[in-house]
């Protein structure tokens, strides 16, 4: 704590107005820095709108091909047997289905360690017929540590007591080259592995290990597990009376355009499985234009919304004598008046901006090269001064889209290879690019639209941020040393003075002797 002379001269206020001048150029870096990070915080949340655009509207959605899809598949009879979806190509020809089996997997299962053993046991309880719930104190150190082995096609995996039904099932699950999927009935403790792939496509050989002990012992009734070999099946199914041949290895199929899901058998069995009956589904398709129309006008509505923020953000107001506040003009100000101050502060940041310049100009460029064609099927371009804005005639484009279907889907999402030339495909890799730039000004990320995100610092602006800090601490470090030399000086007058009147003093009463 400091202070004042004994002269009454106010050292403080007369040092804080000598530094006052003296900070004016740290003020102003300072202000650069806040503005620099607003700049920064900007591109973020652009980034995260344009990842929404590019990645859950046109990837995930738009440039499905079933997003413009005419097409409506509509099943009578047995319709708890299937799921099914029309596509773009489906011909119209009516089908009448049968089933007389669904495609099933191969697998193997234990017969069990029976009720009351849990997944989240480990292997040293469960082979130690230690129910759950049960005290475990009679484990030792021997039952923790003993290993468990089992051989999936050919890939062999060693586990220990220590490890839980449930880790050994992630274990096994989380190995693609398995190409199977282990699961545990807390029911009945059976512990079964079933190959991925369905019917005849589908791999699955389980064996004991070439030494030590065999995991799937750990869940038998016994010391040694019985094992059930259930073989894998391909689905049977006759289309309007005709076997399908080859057989499905899958019971998702797709014939005329129509994909189907197959749920259940449509026939019924005697207790000798002979096939007593039959109720089919059958799968007729008709135009429906409303889900196109729907992906259109969202589309159209989702296109002018982000267009029309990229506008605003490249035209929108400067106002340069609005500054980021200092400590000492914010403590001035009331709340209300440092919010209306920082959105004046905060506005224009990115006002002709060479990124959204560029991709606002791209993108307007994409739809009017196709104009003659949209105009077609209902899509217009707005006036002027609306910027790219575009409108839809929905009657118009149900009609287009009906009389021709494949004309509006080429024009938005390409045929064949040739999507990326599509308006959809053009747009996606645009805004790709835009990100791209976004990421390496701004330290953001392209694969994420999360607004909370870390940002690199090895960006363009993440390099310029820390120079500012670095020449902020270095100026703070001067100034610091400056209102130091300042304050001695002054004790140092203070002192002279003193001294000062302390000798008038003695002179004075030496006179009036």
């Amino acid at each position: 704590m400091r202070v004042n002379g004994f002269s009454g001269m106010d050292i403080d206020s007369m040092v804080k107005e000598l530094m006052t001048a003296k900070r004016a150029p740290l003020d102003k870096l300072n202000q650069k820095k806040t503005t620099l990070e607003w700049q920064r915080d900007s591109y973020r949340d652009l980034n995260s709108k344009m990842y929404e655009f590019r990645n859950t509207k046109l990837q995930q959605t738009y440039r499905l091909s079933s997003a413009l899809n005419t097409q409506k598949a509509v099943v009578a009879g047995n319709t708890d047997a299937v799921k099914a979806e029309a596509g773009g190509t489906a011909n119209g020809i009516k089908m009448e289905v049968s089933v007389e089996q669904l495609a099933t997997a191969k697998s193997i299962v234990t017969d069990g360690k029976a009720q009351g053993y849990s997944s989240r046991q480990s292997l040293a309880e469960l082979a130690n017929g230690i129910k759950f719930g049960q005290p475990t104190t009679s484990l030792t150190d021997g039952d923790l540590t003993k290993e468990y082995k089992i051989k999936i096609n050919d890939v062999e995996m060693t586990f220990t007591g220590k490890d839980t039904v449930s880790s050994v099932i992630t274990q096994i699950n989380s190995k693609t080259e398995l190409k199977a999927q282990a699961s545990f009935d807390d029911l009945t403790g059976k512990f079964s592995i079933v190959a991925k792939d369905l019917g005849s496509m589908g791999v699955l050989d389980v064996q004991p290990p070439s030494a030590g002990n065999n995991l799937l012992d750990v869940f038998g009734t016994g010391s040694t597990a019985v094992i059930t070999d259930i073989a894998a099946k391909d689905a049977i199914v006759k289309i309007n009376g005709i076997l399908l041949n080859p057989a499905p290895t899958s019971n998702i199929i797709t014939y005329n355009g129509v994909t189907m899901n197959l749920l259940a058998e449509t026939v019924t069995r005697d207790s000798s499985n002979a096939i007593t009956g039959d109720k089919p589904f059958t799968i007729t398709t008709q135009s429906d234009p409303d889900k196109a129309l729907e992906t259109m006008k969202s589309f159209i509505e989702d296109y002018n919304k982000i267009l029309a923020l990229f506008n605003t953000k490249v035209g929108e107001e400067k106002y340069r004598s609005f500054q980021p506040l200092t400590k000492e003009q914010r403590s001035a100000m009331s709340e209300s008046d440092i919010k209306l101050w920082e959105e004046k502060a905060k506005s224009g940041l990115l006002k002709n901006d060479d990124i959204l310049s560029g991709l606002t100009s791209t993108m307007r460029n994409i739809m009017s090269e196709k104009m003659g064609e949209l105009s077609n099927i209902g899509i217009t371009g707005g006036k002027y001064f609306e910027n790219g804005k575009i409108y839809l005639d929905e009657e118009k484009f149900k009609k287009a889209i009906l009389n021709n279907p494949q004309q509006v889907s080429d024009i938005f999402q390409g045929s064949g290879a040739n999507t990326d030339n599509s308006i959809f495909g053009k747009l996606y890799s645009e805004m790709d690019t835009a990100m791209s730039k976004i990421a390496e000004r701004a330290g953001t990320t392209k694969f994420s639209g999360d607004v909370n995100s870390i940002y690199k610092e090895e960006s363009v602006m993440g390099k310029t941020l820390k120079g500012y800090t670095r020449e902020i601490t270095a100026l703070e470090r001067r100034l610091s040393d400056m209102e130091s030399r300042y304050y001695k000086q002054f004790t140092a007058m203070e002192t002279a003075m003193s001294k000062y009147q302390s000798q008038a003093s003695s002179l004075s009463s030496f006179f009036a002797r």
